[in-house]
């Protein structure tokens, strides 16, 4: 590996971030509140294009026209983030408003310019799909292993960058693992991220499509195809390495943290579970069954 290849964010980013969690939306705040009004440039939206490291090209039309209705009766409420590029310019934060001003037959959008290298924008548009977008759970998987592989981190340091459970990463990244029928019934959504991170575990691919079988068929349980493992014997591929035991609690963090895929702290009187915005909090109380 190069010597000198970065073992954090960018110079871009670092500068915003320092030793924060990342979290795109601030990253987006903090540009646009440390921006004096007069660097916000009005820019024709025909010359923009997309991030070319964007992985998302599929838009939710329905919210397209929705935030289109709303940019034709209030205008834009917050200018987009661009670089400058060889033939007009990059977005780096802003590409659904940039489709709905078109649907709304605007033909400029306010627009605040930044230089972020490449490096910076392969990583925010990786950043904007975990924290923003509904990921399936391979998309996300690939998502920190493009992170890992690019910023030349642990999983502790991703996980600590993203206010993750080290587990959480950990379970992700098994799911790359699996055979590609596995992974793209996982897409599919035929396939839960539970049973699936029990399948990611085991060695044997035909104890794996017997119980994807059983999974499709039977519509068998997590806890079902945990105990046909265990009296199988099956050799797991990921042995747990367990913490040392740091307090009285640490155990409970680590089933925790592991259950809501989320860094989880006990303290004496309270229980403190971390969450990256908005979309992550609702993961989370879904988890816990308590978003209704």
């Amino acid at each position: 590996m190069d010597t000198n290849k970065r073992r954090a964010l960018g110079k871009g980013l670092e500068e915003l971030f320092n030793n924060e969690q990342i979290d795109f939306n601030k990253m987006e705040e903090k540009i646009v509140a440390s921006t004096p009004k007069e660097e916000i440039v009005e820019v024709n939206i025909n010359e923009l294009r997309s991030n070319p490291y964007q992985p998302r090209k599929i838009f939710d039309e329905e919210k397209l026209q929705e935030l289109a209705s709303s940019i034709k009766e209030h205008g834009v409420f917050q200018p987009i983030i661009i670089k400058k590029s060889i033939k007009g310019y990059e977005i780096i934060a802003g590409e659904r408003r940039v489709k709905a001003c078109e649907r709304a037959g605007l033909t400029t959008i306010p627009a605040i310019i930044r230089n972020f290298d490449d490096t910076d924008m392969m990583e925010i548009a990786l950043l904007e799909n975990l924290q923003r977008e509904n990921l399936t759970s391979i998309e996300e998987a690939n998502a920190y292993k493009k992170l890992l592989d690019n910023l030349a981190l642990t999983q502790d340091e991703l996980a600590k960058k993203l206010g993750k459970s080290r587990s959480h990463i950990t379970n992700m990244l098994g799911l790359l693992n699996l055979p590609d029928e596995v992974k793209n019934l996982i897409n599919e959504n035929k396939i839960s991220m539970s049973h699936a991170r029990v399948l990611s575990k085991l060695e044997d691919k035909e104890k794996i499509d017997e119980f994807v079988q059983k999974i499709l068929e039977e519509d068998i349980s997590v806890r079902d195809i945990e105990e046909l493992s265990r009296q199988g014997e099956v050799e797991k591929k990921h042995k747990v390495n367990r913490k040392p035991v740091e307090n009285e609690f640490s155990h409970l963090e680590d089933e925790l943290s592991e259950k809501l895929g989320t860094r989880v702290k006990v303290k004496k009187n309270r229980v403190e579970i971390n969450f990256t915005n908005v979309n992550d909090l609702n993961r989370i109380l879904e988890i816990m069954n308590l978003n209704d």
